[in-house]
């Protein structure tokens, strides 16, 4: 099983992230409609989309909204540049409190809720968080899928093994029962009841193991600190419409641990924090005055410089002036005032005088005409 990592740092708790692809047709238009829809409803407080030709080849667009007691949640969706396969988009929110599992999810601030959307496709694997996920027939890809889904870091992935084929009571995925703020970070794989021996084969690298019958939470890479095969293994899952409640505590469990920050994620929070635009009245007061108080102090700082530099040139005029006392030599003429050189200048000037010369040759006597001989 991988090893946490301590190295990197983890995701704040006041943090939501998740990312995805979408593979249906013009996302950017389906992100602007449902942001006007769901500021005409009010259910966001407002959005912004940056100017294209200071984000391209990316779009950014920011909204801001409230959950629970008045907790302000900003969040910055950047859409990737079109490809073959789809459009990629990573998504960071941050609350003004530690996250609750219990709010909505962030990706409703910007997507549309319909269960067939096409936004949720994760970008490695294709699999859909929130709905039940096949295993591959072929025992290869099973491996391939498997060994992908247990290194990522940005999604929950969880393997659930039929202990015998399910009726539609045992259709209904795990998303049902999960908190609002997990079900589109969370990807349930099903396998098959002939599929349990080449799962395990698939997840023996990553010492986990999916129990016959039951399901198991899969690391991510790095492992989060804390993380234990057995405590995230769940014996039995009950396939027959109730609530799985040991398999949603071990995924909400697991989400609590502190996991490390994804690949890519630290540079979007840090944008999110440092660049943020979608500013109300008062945010735009609080910055301009931020704004004034740095240069405020950028000029005190310049007059204190000045001020040092003016004594130190003083300082050294007396002392060049004590200089010459002693070794005799003359002051030099004062330059007119309209074209007067900084002290610094005078001093350099006058170093340069008073720099060692060639020395003069000595003239010979002259030799005494015949007449004054």
């Amino acid at each position: 099983m991988p090893t946490s990592s301590t190295a990197r740092p983890t995701v704040p708790p006041t943090v939501w992230l998740a990312r995805g692809r979408h593979t249906g047709s013009t996302p950017d238009t389906v992100l602007r409609h449902t942001l006007h829809w769901l500021k005409a409803g009010q259910e966001i407080d407002d959005f912004l989309e940056l100017p294209a030709a200071e984000t391209a080849p990316d779009l950014v667009f920011e909204c801001r909204t409230r959950v629970g007691d008045e907790v302000v949640v900003r969040a910055r969706l950047i859409l990737a540049p079109d490809t073959a396969e789809g459009r990629d988009w990573t998504l960071v929110a941050e609350a003004e409190q530690p996250w609750e599992q219990t709010w909505p999810s962030p990706a409703g601030m910007f997507w549309p809720a319909e269960p067939d959307a096409a936004w949720n496709s994760d970008p490695v694997t294709g699999v859909r968080p929130g709905r039940i996920n096949p295993l591959p027939e072929d025992d290869k890809a099973v491996r391939r899928l498997l060994r992908d889904c247990a290194r990522d870091p940005w999604h929950i992935h969880v393997v659930v093994h039929e202990a015998m084929t399910t009726d539609e009571r045992g259709r209904v995925p795990l998303a049902r029962w999960l908190p609002p703020g997990l079900r589109d970070r969370v990807v349930e794989h099903r396998a098959t009841p002939q599929q349990s021996r080449v799962a395990n084969w698939a997840l023996r690298e990553f010492g986990v193991e999916v129990p016959r019958g039951g399901a198991v939470v899969l690391p991510g890479s790095p492992a989060p600190e804390g993380y234990g095969a057995d405590a995230f293994a769940v014996r039995a899952v009950y396939l027959d419409g109730t609530e799985p409640a040991d398999l949603v505590d071990a995924v909400t469990r697991f989400d609590a641990l502190p996991r490390a920050l994804p690949d890519g994620a630290g540079d979007v929070l840090t944008s999110l924090r440092e660049d943020w635009r979608l500013l109300t009245t008062a945010e735009e007061l609080a910055r301009q005055r931020a704004l004034v108080t740095m240069y405020a102090e950028a000029l005190e700082a310049m007059t204190k410089s000045r001020d040092l530099y003016r004594e130190a040139a003083e300082s050294a005029h007396e002392a060049l002036a004590a200089y010459r006392e002693q070794a005799g030599v003359p002051e030099p003429a004062q330059p007119s005032a309209s074209r007067a050189a900084s002290p610094f200048q005078q001093l350099t000037r006058t170093l340069e005088r008073l720099k060692p010369g060639p020395r003069p040759q000595r003239a010979e006597p002259e030799e005494p005409s015949a007449e004054h001989r």
